[in-house]
């Protein structure tokens, strides 16, 4: 292959996602939303909830009523408490991971420090990536971790503290699977189980979409909608 047509080939796969935008907010009628996930269940008739929401505006109007990712204090790659004030009026980007984490960690990390890096100059997006394992991930681990994948630090969190509140974050908070499957055989990829899924969490704490992180095509797709994001809160100030 030449290497013409190797810089047409890496030219194309970056103009992609941004000329797909452009279409989407210029070159069409309709406007492109993002969808709602994760709507709070009615337990009586096991249908999505509905009541009065406040809008950003603070107008009031009746529609489906959303959880919300809760509240949470952890600690990040620098050792130092970490709550939901560092999301506070910002969009970001959550996942779980793994230092010992062989298989697919290193792949949703690389596709992580390529979103984080189109996004260098945004500082109203953070990502947050929450150790599974974070007895053995203490600060120490996540900072060498995180200067492996070029970190930007106060953009990019790398999480540890109770297991517990971790697992409950996953699975109550972003309804993700993680398990700690027991095995002390020194095999950690066996022995921690999570899912690959990144998570786009709006400034009301809201998901937006879910993204298989070690698909290129589906970080694409995020890197798309969290244009897309940004484009609608800059229409709403």
């Amino acid at each position: 292959m030449t290497t013409t047509r190797k810089a047409g080939i890496l030219l194309a796969t970056l103009l992609v996602p941004a000329l797909l935008y452009l279409f989407l907010r210029f070159g069409t009628q309709n406007h492109y939303v993002l969808p709602r996930y994760l709507p709070k269940i009615d337990s009586a008739r096991g249908e999505p909830l509905i009541g009065k929401v406040t809008q950003a505006d603070g107008s009031q109007i009746t529609d489906t009523i959303y959880n919300h990712i809760p509240p949470f204090k952890l600690i990040d790659q620098n050792g130092k408490t970490i709550d939901q004030s560092v999301v506070k009026g910002k969009i970001y980007v959550a996942s779980f991971f793994f230092t010992r984490c062989g298989t697919v960690c290193p792949k949703i990390s690389s596709q992580l420090t390529r979103v984080q890096d189109i996004f260098v100059n945004r500082s109203d997006l953070v990502f947050l990536s929450h150790s599974v394992d974070p007895e053995h991930d203490r600060p120490a681990q996540l900072k060498a971790y995180a200067e492996r994948y070029r970190a930007i630090p106060g953009k990019w969190y790398f999480l540890t503290g109770s297991k517990a509140d971790i697992y409950d974050l996953a699975l109550h908070g972003y309804y993700l699977p993680v398990v700690d499957a027991g095995v002390k055989e020194g095999k950690p990829d066996e022995t921690f189980i999570h899912s690959e899924k990144l998570v786009l969490v709006d400034k009301e704490g809201i998901v937006r979409g879910f993204y298989d992180g070690t698909d290129k095509e589906d970080v694409d797709r995020l890197v798309l909608e969290i244009r897309v994001l940004l484009d609608i809160y800059s229409k709403d100030t």
